[in-house]
This record gives C-alpha cells, structure tokens and sequence, in this order.
C-alpha cells in the first residue's frame, strides 16, 4: 500500500525549487536530502531530494534532474509516496496509523463478525468506517470506550457497541 507524505505544487524560483503540501508528521526525516520517493504518477519518479529548505512555512525541495523552473512545472500535482511497509509502528500501545487500520475484521465484545475497517474520517473526532456486508456501512468514533481492544497481529479490532450502533435501519 502506498501512503502519500505530499504533492507537489507550484515552482519556486527559477532553479527548478518546488513547494510541497506536506502529508507527514515527519517531514523532515521524509523530505531529507539523498531521499528517494516514489511518486503517484509512476513515470514523474522516482525523485531524489537534493535540498530542503522551509520559507514562510512552505516546504521547498530542490530534486536531482529539476534544474528550472519549467521542470518543476511539469512535476505540478505529483503525489510523493512511501510504501506503508516502510512505517514503522508506533510505540505508543493506542496509537494507530490509518493504514494499520484498515482491513481489520470487526467484531463485538462477544466475538460476532460485524464487518470490516473501510476508511478512517479525521472529522474533530476520528471515525471508522465499518463496511458491513449487504448492511452498508457504519461509522464508529474511535474512542476507547467503543472500541477496547485492537490487535493489529491478530487483526481484529472489537467494539463495545451500544444498542442502535450498527443495528440502525433495521426491523424487529
């Protein structure tokens, strides 16, 4: 899988210098010279970080092979990216990345099979989406009094649901 750390927005200058919209809570380890990142079209990369340097709060990267500012043009809109497999967990016990999460089989307190992880929504409040089969989907807040346990090695994550949660819509 692979997780956007940014894109690439207009030139900087004429010596081919990008702005980034950054995706990361690392970019200074992400965005480091000698650098490779992949980039989301394929054919742009990969791009090797030559420099970085932030101005007025914008990331500026200088890539090997972009030496004007009609290069740095042509990069408008690319994607950098990593491969999930290269993020390590966290050491933090109740801390998750996105990607960690979805995919992990839902299911109650009880050991019923709800569904799946679909999506996680950062709205003020993290929300997961639970993709439940011929039930459409559910949004749970991911808090640890709806959700107790997750165990990414198992992969399974429980929710304590209270009545309503993932029965709305449904008759009895």
């Amino acid at each position: 899988m692979q997780l956007v750390v940014g894109r690439i927005g207009r030139p900087h200058g004429v010596r081919g210098e990008v702005t980034v919209e950054v995706r990361t809570d690392d970019p200074d380890v992400r965005f480091s010279p000698g650098t490779a990142l992949a980039t989301d079209p394929a054919a742009a990369g990969p791009l090797t970080v030559e420099g970085a340097r932030w101005h007025k709060g914008i990331l500026l990267l200088a890539l090997a092979g972009v030496n004007d500012r009609d290069a740095a043009e042509e990069l408008r809109g690319t994607l950098l990216v990593i491969d999930a497999a290269d993020v390590p967990r966290s050491a933090d016990p109740d801390e998750f990345h996105d990607h960690e999460l979805i995919g992990l089989a839902v299911v109650t307190t009880a050991g019923e099979r709800i569904g799946e992880v679909a999506d996680v929504l950062h709205h003020g409040q993290d929300l997961l989406v639970v993709r439940r089969p011929d039930q459409g989907e559910a949004y749970v807040p991911f808090v640890k009094a709806l959700v107790p346990e997750v165990d990414l090695d198992r992969g399974v994550l429980v929710v304590d649901a209270p009545p309503g949660l993932f029965d709305l819509g449904e008759t009895e």
